[in-house]
């Protein structure tokens, strides 16, 4: 479905771009997209475990 490798290339550059702005993505949120991306977990599920992470 996506190339593993490809994926950690665009993660890593999200989260370089995102740390200029004083953001971060941690490697649980990582994971929930590889969840959403294998299928795993539809969109709602996706969209309440995100709304259940604490505020960092």
């Amino acid at each position: 479905m996506f190339n593993e490798e490809m994926f950690r290339f665009n993660i890593e550059n999200i989260q370089n771009d995102l740390a200029i702005e004083g953001m971060s993505i941690t490697q649980e949120d990582v994971n929930m997209f590889k969840m959403f991306a294998n299928q795993e977990v539809a969109m709602p599920e996706l969209i309440e475990m995100i709304k259940n992470q604490p505020i960092q």
